[in-house]
């Protein structure tokens, strides 16, 4: 369009569709963004590892609970979409809800078999919140 010329109902048609491309394409490049990040977060958890100083951690944060009058923990948060039945057994109480347990929240509760539940340590795991209506954040909470 040259200067000096009024801008015609097709012309504001088509400026308004050049928008909406680049409203959608910067939407589309946003959500693949958030898509990698998501899988890249997966992936750690899934590789994770028990820090080899955990016995120091769970020592000074039980410690710290119980100097507050607290004898429960939340240990761990992960996505229900990281257990292998998506957070159902967690969500219905089911006794075998360890089973659905992947990656790093497996060998944290592995953890707590070997090191923690000997000395009479309790853990459970509950659906913290459901967006959409379906399991979203799992916690498992150390208690004594």
């Amino acid at each position: 369009m040259s200067a000096g010329k009024l801008l015609t109902p097709k012309d504001l048609k088509q400026v308004t569709e050049q928008a909406e491309m680049a409203k959608a394409k910067e939407l589309t490049e946003r959500l693949k963004k958030q898509e990698e990040e998501q899988k890249d977060l997966k992936h750690l958890f899934m590789e994770r590892e028990v820090h080899p100083q955990a016995m120091e951690r769970v020592n000074a944060a039980v410690r710290h609970a119980a100097e507050q009058g607290i004898s429960e923990i939340q240990a761990l948060t992960f996505p229900a979409s990281y257990c292998n039945d998506k957070g159902r057994r967690i969500n219905n109480l089911e006794h075998d809800w360890p089973d659905s347990l992947e990656g790093f929240a497996k060998r944290a509760y592995e953890y707590y078999v070997k090191e923690l539940q000997p000395l009479g340590y309790k853990i459970r795991a509950q659906v913290l919140d459901y967006p959409h209506g379906m399991p979203g954040e799992v916690g498992l909470f150390l208690s004594w």
